[in-house]
């Protein structure tokens, strides 16, 4: 009997009074996608404080996936920008879709400080640019919902452990429908997008042990 993989694709609705939101457009483009054994399943996740993580839990209860990609917006990016690591801190520069804007609290009090991802980012930066799609880890996921989804998600994974199971975070850009209301921003087709994400997968699938190159930055 061949072995099914469930992989789950979240991105996030429109947030900060914008008409649509990158992540999710490019994350949808994708449900039902196959890459070898594996299926892709999007999901929509509420930008909000709280409700974020617990949608994101019950997506994860329904799918038991092997391989978790939550993806979200970076307005004022260029590149598709893997996560290096999740922080314990909500610090909201703007409130969420629920007007909640929560100020130096803990996404879960008494964790840890901090998770890293264990996704191969800097393979999947290696194989993005290769691609021909522009791309680098970045080493913030932010202070927002983004963040706490992205902790959420480590928290979980960390304190109910399933063998095999893999996750993290990636930011993406504007699109080019978004970016024009703001002269000098940049931002990135959805085809690119989407195609990133394709290759963001593939390698998360592929890759067991990332791989050892340099990928920091002086500040």
């Amino acid at each position: 009997m061949v072995q099914r993989t469930n992989v789950l694709l979240t991105g996030f609705d429109p947030f900060d009074r914008e008409a649509l939101n990158p992540s999710w457009e490019a994350v949808r483009a994708l449900d039902g996608w196959k890459c070898g054994r594996a299926t892709v399943h999007a999901r929509q996740m509420p930008c909000v404080f709280g409700d974020a993580i617990e949608a994101l839990a019950g997506a994860m209860d329904e799918l038991q996936p092997q391989l978790v990609l939550c993806i979200g917006q970076a307005g004022g990016r260029a590149e598709i920008t893997p996560e290096r690591v999740a922080i314990n801190i909500d610090d909201g520069r703007i409130a969420d879709n629920a007007g909640w804007q929560p100020i130096d609290t803990p996404v879960v009090r008494g964790a840890p400080a901090a998770y890293f991802s264990t996704l191969p980012i800097k393979a999947i930066v290696r194989d993005l640019r290769a691609a021909g799609v522009p791309a680098s880890v970045s080493n913030t996921a932010g202070t927002f919902v983004c963040n706490h989804i992205f902790y959420g998600l480590m928290h979980r994974m960390a304190t109910h452990p399933v063998q095999g199971l893999r996750g993290g975070f990636i930011h993406i850009p504007y699109l080019p429908e978004q970016a024009a209301r703001f002269p000098g921003v940049p931002s990135m087709s959805l085809v690119t997008m989407v195609e990133a994400l394709r290759v963001a997968v593939a390698t998360s699938l592929a890759v067991e042990k990332d791989i050892a190159e340099t990928g920091g930055q002086l500040h």
